[in-house]
């Protein structure tokens, strides 16, 4: 058998998958949770060593056979998270995550000391955020000064598994993109931003590499520590949302993949620059050699989640009492914001439930207006991707939200767009293998493999889990999506 390895380092578990790139298949696959620190103010944080042993656990769970069959390695990471390390490679603190939002004041303070947000915007293609990483590095200086002093690698959760692979210290384009310390039409580090924090800033940032180079190969260390072959090349990797495009075959024009987990996101190809930050589409770079738009909500399963326990619904329960409501649940309206929000940029927002009558409230369609809030937030980035002409084709729906016919359809209705879901459902993880595979055949070939070829052999679509869009519903959602707007821009103005 003949295989590469995918490792996808989320932020509720690490998968490790085996797939058998001739036969075209995931031979093997382990997951282990991994814990959460949560502070009422937004702290959200995790350990380095939490990582390191639900890594050994993961490949440890895997057959004798099947580690023995990796010929290279891809790795994809929750991006934006902080992994600050000493000189030794010690953590210095937890890692702060994509969905921290106790950093807003730092926002503030890059976004003024840069000249404001049309002089950030100009440098990065994005606005400073709290989700980034640029704020969490200027926290940890500002509030942990023992560490800041110490600080020797800056990392991201997915270059943090590469280092432990393969002791190497760089980073790609994709995921450095999201760091807010990075040019995304240069492709370059940004030294006014990263002088805005600190001077010493940008002398401590990786090298840059290529998506089809590797990062290094995996060290003696390593393949002692999990059971795999030394020397083996392990790929650039790449952001969870990086990878989950090519593990969705969002690898060329017109293509759009949505991503239904903890977070919402929706991403596309393109061959060129794309940005629109003011309306939540931030510039990123992909892992495949172009550029990666992408708009990023916080609360996308979180709502549905909290409404299945507040109902004590199964999963099952809750999509039957979805589909028993209509397009629009009746005009409940739920705002999502559990977690505070990123598009909208709200980190102090707060979730609500509105339009609520004696007439409409129930079950069924309190239900359904979970479902519907995660794929309004969706909505206004696509309408955002065709004002910068962007002409889209399909959506590749992937996360938790693919699985449910129900939610499928919504989101065909509301987008217009019809839905398409990959049979193999570890997208992040097997867009992580196919990239090593794409550096295998890259290093033969000497000069970057064809990945939209590669895509075309590897990524394959379920006929059985489509969705069209209804025009009697689109026209329907049209109205309830106005109405959720009109909500939206009602209660924006509290959490400012």
């Amino acid at each position: 058998m003949k295989a590469v390895c995918g490792i996808d380092l989320g932020t509720q578990s690490i998968k490790v998958v085996v797939y058998d790139y001739e036969n075209k298949k995931i031979v093997e696959k382990k997951a282990c949770k991994l814990d959460l620190i949560s502070e009422n103010d937004g702290t959200r944080e995790q350990k380095t060593e939490w990582y390191d042993a639900a890594m050994k656990q993961c490949f440890e769970g895997l057959s004798k056979e099947a580690r023995d069959s990796i010929e290279a390695i891809g790795v994809s990471g929750q991006q934006h998270g902080f992994v600050p390390l000493d000189k030794d490679g010690k953590a210095l603190y937890n890692i702060k995550l994509w969905n921290d939002t106790s950093t807003t004041e730092e926002c503030a303070l890059i976004t003024e000391a840069a000249g404001g947000n049309a002089e950030v915007v100009k440098a990065l293609g994005n606005l400073m955020l709290p989700g980034f990483t640029a704020p969490k590095i200027m926290w940890l200086k500002r509030h942990k000064p023992d560490a800041w002093a110490k600080l020797n690698y800056i990392m991201l959760p997915h270059d943090y598994i590469n280092w432990v692979l393969t002791g190497e210290y760089v980073m790609e384009y994709g995921d450095s993109s999201g760091t807010a310390l990075f040019d995304s039409a240069k492709r370059e580090w940004s030294k006014k931003i990263c002088d805005t924090i600190d001077p010493k800033l940008f002398g401590l940032l990786p090298r840059l590499i290529q998506p089809h180079e590797k990062a290094g190969v995996v060290s003696a260390k390593a393949a002692a520590e999990y059971g795999i072959p030394a020397g083996i090349p392990v790929s650039a990797g790449g952001g969870d949302n990086m990878m989950g495009a090519i593990g969705t075959g969002t690898v060329s024009d017109g293509f759009l993949t949505m991503s239904m987990g903890t977070s919402g996101t929706l991403y596309g190809y393109s061959a060129k620059p794309i940005a629109d930050p003011e309306n939540g589409l931030s510039g990123f770079c992909s892992s495949s050699g172009g550029w990666l738009p992408l708009l990023c909500t916080m609360n996308c399963t979180v709502a549905t989640e909290f409404v299945r326990s507040l109902f004590n619904f199964s999963v099952q329960d809750l999509d039957a009492a979805a589909a028993a409501s209509v397009p629009g649940a009746n005009g409940v309206i739920i705002m999502p914001f559990f977690n505070g929000e990123r598009t909208p940029n709200l980190p102090n927002g707060r979730a609500s439930f509105t339009g609520l009558t004696t007439a409409n409230t129930s079950r069924e369609n309190i239900a359904r207006a979970a479902l519907e809030s995660a794929v309004f937030a969706m909505r206004g980035g696509l309408d955002a991707f065709r004002k910068l002409g962007f002409q889209p084709k399909e959506i590749r729906l992937i996360g938790g939200g693919s699985k449910s016919a129900t939610w499928r359809q919504i989101a065909a209705d509301v987008m217009n767009l019809p839905i398409r879901v990959p049979v193999l459902d570890e997208a992040a993880a097997l867009g992580a293998a196919v990239q090593a595979l794409w550096c295998l055949e890259s290093a033969k070939a000497g000069k970057p493999a064809d990945m939209a070829k590669l895509c075309e052999e590897h990524i394959t679509i379920d006929t059985n889990a489509a969705a069209t869009p209804i025009p009697e519903n689109v026209a329907a959602y049209n109205k309830a999506y106005d109405k959720y707007c009109e909500f939206l821009n009602a209660v924006m103005p509290l959490y400012k």
